[in-house]
């Protein structure tokens, strides 16, 4: 019985970590620093936010499970109480184009999770590669989304003026940002002791 309770304790406590993770993750923009040789540095702001990495360190940090509470409840804060999301919230980000990159959260937790479950935890390739995929996974839902809104003629825009914005257009920067998710999930899971 004391097993089950620290199984669960630690899900729980874990899926908390994360949650808080994607949402300090969605307040902070993406940036490149570059040193220069004058000892100064550049810096290159980048078209998205730390909101997708983070639900990707969560998966390989925590694993699947903790990573997919963490994402279900970050949408149902965004949708039933806090404007946590881009646009805003609330129930009518349903009908948005977005949503569906919101809802590709949930599948790429699990899958990155489990990817990262099943490979050699701690090979940096392998999280990195684990980190793509969820990336792909997250962009595809999205793009799905796009197609069944443009079906039902859900929104004024056409079908590659938006999957341009939502997924062409931010797809280098959050792909340059696996790196780093990399590092940093590798980093945390030597830490954590994971």
């Amino acid at each position: 019985m004391k097993i089950i309770a620290l199984s669960a304790l630690k899900t729980w406590s874990a899926a908390l970590a994360g949650l808080f993770m994607i949402l300090v993750g969605s307040f902070i923009a993406s940036n490149i620093i570059i040193p220069q040789f004058d000892l100064t540095s550049q810096v290159i702001e980048l078209p998205s936010s730390w909101q997708v990495p983070a639900v990707l360190i969560n998966a390989i940090v925590f694993g699947p499970r903790p990573a997919v509470v963490a994402a279900v409840a970050y949408i149902i804060i965004g949708l039933f109480y806090l404007p946590v999301f881009h646009g805003g919230g609330s129930l009518g980000y349903l009908l948005v184009p977005e949503f569906g990159y919101l809802a590709g959260f949930i599948p790429a937790a699990w899958m990155t999770g489990n990817l990262i479950r099943r490979k050699e935890k701690n090979n940096l390739i392998q999280i990195i590669k684990a980190a793509i995929i969820g990336l792909f996974i997250i962009h595809l839902s999205g793009v799905i989304n796009i197609f069944i809104g443009t079906v039902f003629s859900r929104w004024p825009n056409g079908i590659l003026d938006l999957i341009y914005s939502y997924s062409i257009a931010p797809f280098p920067s959050q792909l340059i940002l696996c790196t780093a998710i990399g590092l940093i999930a590798k980093a945390l899971r030597i830490i954590l002791v994971l």
